[in-house]
């Protein structure tokens, strides 16, 4: 320990070393985060402008789109440049701002979809009362207890973390600066460490889950309840693009910590990391256009639109040019 230097950066271990795989990762994933961008983006404008989707669910919607960017863009950025590069290192603070914002985002994406299940919850089994319920005010304060949740998660996690020392091996493994792995490198005693994150991400887990399974569970009995079997299906089809999102988001989560720890199998690890924080955030603008008949319709909505003002524009513009 005496002899020892402490650690100014650190190695992360990429996908693989083949250099011209490298490439078509690149490419590959430059092209999956910018269209998680675009898409998201495109939700976001495509909600606000549209009067018919100013409703609970698409409030919640948006602050997911909002979420999905920021969750990428905390740890894709600086794995598409390390893809490019022999050395793939971050520095020291580098390495603790990513945890920390990769941590506040994912938390609070897990709250969210809580939220929004609680919210279809309320949608079905209480439709005559839910604008008074699902309020203004109360969408506001479910979205900023999602926020307050995984700031807090983060918080403690960082800094904790900050509180090690590192003077050993200097290599994570993996392509981002990920709790445990980094944990491991550290030359103090851990044993703080991993508690808080068993207390922790299990308390997030259990709770967020909980609300889900309950909330659904609901909707089910109140499904079946329905007499008609074209109602049914108009009410299910209102869940179906979250369950969707839903099932993606836990069943990534519990294929990268759920698996048993006495079959370490790093490269599924790794391409289970990759799905769950480039890919994932790409899927839930895809999955909401596509089964949402109401962000269709807006969609069409605004095309039609602009095609009529290009109709409009068109056939007044020779009078402009005559005159």
């Amino acid at each position: 320990m005496g002899n020892s230097t402490p650690v100014t950066e650190f190695i992360l271990m990429g996908l693989t070393e083949d250099s011209q795989l490298q490439l078509i990762l690149f490419g590959t994933f430059s092209a999956v985060y910018a269209f998680t961008l675009v898409g998201n983006l495109s939700m976001i404008i495509l909600i606000r402008i549209s009067p018919s989707l100013h409703t609970p669910m698409y409030v919640f919607l948006t602050s997911l789109s909002f979420l999905d960017i920021c969750y990428t863009s905390s740890v894709t950025p600086n794995f598409l440049s390390n893809l490019l590069k022999e050395k793939k290192s971050i520095s020291y603070g580098g390495c603790f701002t990513q945890l920390y914002f990769y941590a506040t985002f994912g938390t609070t994406e897990c709250y969210l979809l809580a939220v929004m299940a609680y919210d279809r919850y309320v949608a079905i089994c209480n439709p005559l009362l839910y604008l008074m319920i699902m309020s203004q005010r109360k969408c506001v304060q479910l979205i900023a207890i999602s926020y307050i949740a995984g700031i807090i998660n983060a918080s403690v996690h960082t800094m904790t973390a900050t509180r090690l020392s590192f003077c050993g091996p200097n290599i994570i493994k993996s392509f981002y600066c990920e709790g445990p792995p980094l944990f491991s490198l550290s030359c103090s005693d851990i044993t703080l460490n991993y508690l808080l994150v068993f207390v922790f991400v299990g308390f997030n887990l259990i709770t967020t889950s909980l609300t889900v399974l309950t909330s659904y569970t609901y909707i089910l009995i109140t499904i079946l309840k329905i007499n008609s079997a074209a109602s049914r299906r108009k009410a299910f089809s209102t869940c179906t693009s979250h369950l969707i999102v839903i099932t993606i988001f836990y069943g990534c989560l519990s294929f990268m910590y759920a698996r048993p720890s006495s079959r370490p199998n790093y490269n599924l690890d790794q391409m289970a990391s990759v799905f769950y924080v480039v890919v994932t955030p790409m899927l839930n603008p895809l999955i909401y256009s596509m089964r949402n008949q109401e962000v269709r319709g807006a969609f069409r909505n605004i095309l039609q639109r602009k095609v009529r003002a290009q109709q409009i524009r068109l056939l007044l513009l020779p009078k402009f040019k005559f005159r």
